[in-house]
């Protein structure tokens, strides 16, 4: 069968991503109709989680007292997954925290991707494996160097199965600063801020979020995390027996467990298998995880960006440090605003760790704002949050951005939460981030410099290797 009527039969052609749009487009209430709902579901393939409590988290140094503190508190098990892991004053608090859990008798799970972290010190690795903590690192190039660009851009923090942390938040100083702090000086006290965004969740999610770990885990040479169904990255769906001691070997284990559950099929296709949750009323706050990696679900993120792009009725909010998406997204947003929604983005000032990535999203600006979209630059700190909040009752948080290396080449998770309480709190931010920034007008535009243009041009042709 070829690649294309492969995809076909994963994803019909009415939810394809312009399908999906179309769908979503003729919903009467848009993101809150019941219907709604059952699109993304039907397009993810995953379940929807009852939403008992999200906690917004828009401030670093407020979400790592979070996060150690419930490092400090669990009882079982703590599972560590993030790009960048530095061996600075706030990665050496984090490994005091987990090799204080592992000399408690817990299991400890670090993982790390190889290229992000590698300004790491080999001995910060060392320390936290002589102190009881299993690390892992994400595709070593000269283990792995035909997926060398294939990156775990993932931030995760799961403690005991019950409490989650995710979002876009790297672990070092400069996305643990306080942006709420440092606004109320002078300028100079921004300059080593970062503005980014996590979550905390409680409830079933929790669990599939352990599930999203141990694909990543499986992939770097981890050993079985015990009771967690995952999608192992070459072999399809997994489910480790609880205190297996047979004389069978797991790959073997893990074949016939695959035949006997009738998952072949879906491990051919690289689909997303998991446990079921209990059922989510229609005006239940939910929340479904959205994990794309390569070779599984990346074509489902973006037909449920595309759906969400048409559902919007009254606003649809971004923020994202890197936005180089293709045309036909530029098209999405264009259209939505000429049909009377509130399309605004913000994307990051001066302050970039990417220049040619600000230029490439530079290369979009006069397409957007000539169908009404508004386009703010963030001017506090350096922006890295990557969040969505449409008609204040849907918000999306995770680590993927809008660009192509986040849409094809990188392992990440998002979670999409259906709750208009969280949905304002998402709203009040976005707005509270717009005081710090600049709207980039039409007028404005039009007055940047020729050698500004042509980088723009430039970069926005390069968009696809950036």
């Amino acid at each position: 069968m070829s690649d294309r009527r492969v995809r076909d039969a994963i994803i019909p052609r009415e939810l394809r991503a312009w399908r999906a749009w179309g769908v979503a487009r003729r919903m009467e209430r848009g993101v809150r109709d019941p219907r709604f709902r059952e699109l993304v579901q039907r397009i993810d393939g995953g379940p929807l989680h009852l939403c008992p409590s999200v906690t917004l988290l828009p401030d670093g140094e407020e979400a790592f007292a979070r996060m150690r503190d419930a490092i400090e508190s669990a009882r079982e098990e703590v599972l560590l997954e993030t790009y960048i892991l530095r061996d600075d004053q706030l990665g050496e608090s984090v490994r005091q925290a987990l090799i204080a859990a592992a000399g408690r008798g817990l299991r400890v799970c670090v993982l790390a991707d190889a290229v992000g972290s590698m300004s790491t010190a080999d001995g910060f690795w060392r320390s936290l494996e002589q102190g009881g903590a299993q690390v892992r690192l994400f595709h070593r190039v000269w283990l792995h160097p035909l997926e060398a660009l294939r990156r775990d851009h993932r931030k995760l923090l799961v403690v005991d199965r019950r409490l989650g942390f995710t979002g876009g938040m790297n672990i070092g100083e400069e996305y643990g600063s306080s942006v709420v702090r440092r606004r109320h000086v002078d300028r100079e006290g921004w300059r080593d801020a970062w503005r980014d965004t996590f979550i905390a969740l409680r409830g079933t999610v929790v669990r599939e979020l352990a599930a999203v770990f141990a694909e990543g885990w499986d992939r770097a040479g981890g050993p079985d995390l015990p009771g967690l169904e995952y999608v192992s990255w070459a072999d399809g769906v997994v489910q480790p027996p609880r205190g297996w001691r047979g004389t069978m070997t797991p790959r073997a284990w893990q074949s016939r467990w695959q035949l006997q559950r009738g998952h072949h099929r879906d491990r051919v296709r690289g689909r997303r298998v998991r446990r079921d949750a209990p059922p989510v009323t229609a005006d239940a706050p939910a929340v479904i995880v959205m994990d794309p990696r390569p070779g599984r679900g990346q074509r489902e993120m973006l037909t449920v960006l595309s759906a969400l792009t048409g559902a919007a009725r009254q606003r649809l909010w971004i923020t994202t440090p890197y936005f180089a998406p293709p045309t036909r997204a530029l098209e999405l947003l264009g259209a939505a605003a000429r049909r009377g929604v509130d399309v605004r983005l913000l994307l990051p000032g001066v302050r970039t760790d990417v220049p040619l990535v600000r230029h490439a999203a530079h290369g979009a600006y006069h397409k957007l704002l000539s169908t009404g979209v508004r386009i703010f630059e963030y001017d506090r700190a350096m922006l890295h949050a990557k969040t969505l909040v449409v008609d204040s009752h849907v918000g999306l948080v995770g680590s993927s951005n809008l660009d192509f290396r986040s849409f094809w080449l990188n392992a990440e998770c998002n979670v999409l939460i259906f709750d208009d309480t969280f949905a304002r709190e998402l709203d009040a931010s976005f707005l509270d981030d717009l005081e710090g920034s600049t709207e980039i007008t039409p007028e404005l535009w039009r007055r940047r410099t020729l050698t500004h243009r042509l980088l723009d041009r430039i970069a926005r042709g390069l968009r696809w290797a950036l």
